[in-house]
């Protein structure tokens, strides 16, 4: 059985965030880490995303975190909500925020690296890998990046069946190819009329599928619903 194996089914399987938890920190405890963290920022709602975390640092990191709103200046975060490219924690990346470096190094949190996943339906996930000692060398790196983008990426999809499942009664969206297409459109600035000219529809037919998105997607107004099928990734 691979490593992956191994570990895939814990992580798809699990139903509430202690069983996920355990599944990732047993997963980063044989690539050598001490500490695992996953957090998952949701594509809607756009004003006030929600974020989704499961951890295992010391209960007073956790505290200390919350309670100093570090998710809003922490540049891991930043630099994942941005590129999917890894990052190795350093004075460098933490300059701007030295107070922030200097509490994680007081809890311990010495050498760490984060990697984001993007799931198909817009869900940002970032993986992060800490430990108290031992650098991470470039050979380290290179023997261990293939496993940690997998691990990003399986702890997005597990974390993302674990939310669905805590919702059983939510319907995902989905829209039809002729709703997909007005929107695309619409999107791009086009009237209902010049949409209606371009796909040789009426103007009416063009409406009625706006409508239609507009009720599926919970959106007030055609930006709204324009923003929120973008965000769904679904245009």
């Amino acid at each position: 059985m691979s490593w992956q194996d191994a570990h895939t089914q814990a992580l798809l399987t699990a139903r509430d965030e202690v069983a996920f938890g355990a599944a990732l920190a047993q997963a980063s405890s044989v690539l050598g880490f001490e500490y695992s963290a996953f957090g998952m920022r949701m594509p809607l709602p756009v004003s006030n995303p929600k974020f989704l975390m499961v951890n295992n640092y010391s209960h007073e990191w956790q505290q200390r975190y919350a309670k100093e709103k570090y998710l809003a200046v922490d540049p891991t975060v930043a630099h994942g909500l941005q590129s999917v490219m890894p990052v190795v924690w350093s004075d460098k990346l933490f300059g701007a925020v030295p107070e922030f470096w200097e509490d994680a190094r007081g809890h311990g949190l010495h050498i760490g690296w984060a990697q984001s996943s993007i799931d198909v339906h817009g869900a940002v996930g970032m993986l992060t890998l800490a430990r108290s000692h031992d650098a991470l060398t470039p050979g380290e790196l290179r023997e261990q990046i293939p496993r940690m983008q997998w691990l990003a990426k399986m702890a997005t999809e597990g974390m993302l069946r674990m939310a669905a499942a805590q919702r059983p009664n939510e319907v995902p969206v989905r829209l039809t190819a002729r709703e997909i297409e007005v929107l695309r459109w619409t999107a791009d600035g086009k009237t209902s009329h010049e949409v209606g000219q371009i796909m040789a529809i009426s103007e009416r037919t063009v409406n009625f599928h706006i409508n239609n998105s507009l009720l599926k997607l919970g959106a007030n107004n055609k930006t709204s619903g324009v923003i929120k099928a973008a965000l769904l990734r679904l245009l």
